[in-house]
């Protein structure tokens, strides 16, 4: 199946919230995870509370992390990034600009494809690169065989099947029917209080 239903559906989802691009990626965690490797921060703040797979992402990219009271509501901006974690806002021309913004198609989430992410940004280098990590660092626009592309950057297998893109085309002018509720910090547990970050150096 061609991959040209993604690069539609990318397309669609820029145009819908704003954007100059979007990379479509397997699920919103993954999203986030290509971002840091992008952006290469020292560390970041976390909010307290947030899903797990967030704070988790500090601990296998080794990048120190700070827990964060914050109250927040609809999305938020991961502390020394430009990364917002936008997985439970949906909004027609929601993008905030020159940040790396982060969606989610999980099953409660408005444009709900059982499973999917992608990333919202503002230059030509970013799309670029970050859709090249998400295709195991493969240049999906060349018609080069993959085995004789130059494969210049690290790869990490978290693109959107054209499967998915297809439903997305198909949901996501009504998408807006189903938001139901504002989301906040208080939906969540304090994940700072979970076992499995406790007596790790890299969270303070």
């Amino acid at each position: 199946m061609s991959f040209s239903a993604v690069k539609q559906f990318e397309s669609d989802l820029a145009q819908y919230w704003g954007s100059n691009y979007a990379v479509a990626t397997d699920c919103c965690t993954h999203a986030v995870e290509l971002c840091l490797r992008y952006a290469e921060p020292d560390y970041i703040s976390i909010p307290k509370h947030t899903y797990i797979s967030i704070p988790q992402l500090a601990h296998k990219l080794y990048i120190e992390c700070h827990w964060m009271d914050t109250q927040w509501t609809d999305y938020y901006e991961i502390g020394n990034t430009n990364i917002v974690d936008s997985a439970v806002y949906w909004k027609r021309g929601g993008y905030i600009p020159d940040t790396l913004q982060c969606l989610s198609f999980q099953f409660k989430k408005p444009l709900n494809l059982g499973r999917g992410g992608a990333i919202l940004c503002s230059t030509r280098d970013q799309y670029n690169t970050l859709k090249a990590m998400a295709y195991d660092g493969r240049d999906q626009n060349s018609s080069v065989y993959w085995g004789e592309q130059d494969i210049q950057h690290m790869g990490y297998h978290y693109y959107m099947t054209p499967e998915t893109a297809i439903e997305g085309i198909r949901r996501l002018t009504k998408s807006h029917e189903r938001v139901t509720k504002q989301w906040t910090y208080a939906d969540y547990p304090d994940c700072s209080e979970f076992s499995c970050f406790k007596d790790v150096s890299i969270y303070e």
